[in-house]
């Protein structure tokens, strides 16, 4: 076979080629992908919810936009024989050692956080993600408690809340993201 000669036009045509082919495989592959990734973003919500609040029947969902932000809190009232139960609510901070991290955190009637679960973070492996139940204890302080009396702040800043040992700012950003939603949840008068 003979060797084709290096022309501009030949270089452009097969660069061509290879990016016409390269997208069309990712194309594909996104395609075929979007869907399990969905589901299992749904799943994990799913989990989180049941989680956060007790027992319930059904879900009614909203929105809310908080005073100190500039995306909306979904908020999932928990009923059980006609009764709300409980609200999780979905909330984020933008004050993380990395950046964003969305958390849901459930509240009884009387405004008390039943529990908490991390949904997305990127903060530092071994340090921040200990925010996690599977990783530590740590979240487990906040249940049972009620902001209303419960100063959400880490103990360096006057508040009653210890903080992750050498992930100060992880804390502060997860009780940021507690106060967020707690402040919506009062704004909205606890329940609807």
């Amino acid at each position: 076979m003979a060797k084709k000669e290096s022309t501009f036009l030949n270089m452009v045509l097969t660069l061509f080629i290879i990016t016409g082919v390269a997208s069309l495989a990712l194309g594909a592959i996104y395609n075929l992908t979007k869907g399990p990734i969905e589901m299992a973003k749904k799943a994990k919500l799913e989990a989180a919810i049941k989680k956060v609040v007790p027992d319930f029947e059904n879900i009614k969902k909203f929105e809310v936009l908080p005073d100190n932000g500039k995306d909306s809190l979904t908020f999932y009232q928990a009923v059980k024989q006609n009764e709300i139960v409980g609200t999780a609510i979905k909330t984020y901070t933008d004050k993380g050692f990395s950046g964003r991290f969305w958390i849901m955190v459930g509240f009884l009637p009387d405004g008390t956080i039943y529990n908490t679960a991390v949904l997305e973070h990127k903060e530092t492996p071994g340090l921040g993600d200990k925010m996690e139940k599977k990783k530590s204890d740590w979240s487990k302080q906040f249940s049972g408690k009620n902001p209303a009396n419960y100063k959400l702040r880490v103990t360096k800043d006057g508040g009653d809340v210890d903080a992750i040992t050498a992930a100060t700012i992880s804390s502060r950003a997860f009780c940021n993201a507690v106060k967020r939603a707690y402040n919506a949840y009062q704004k909205e008068g606890g329940n609807k």
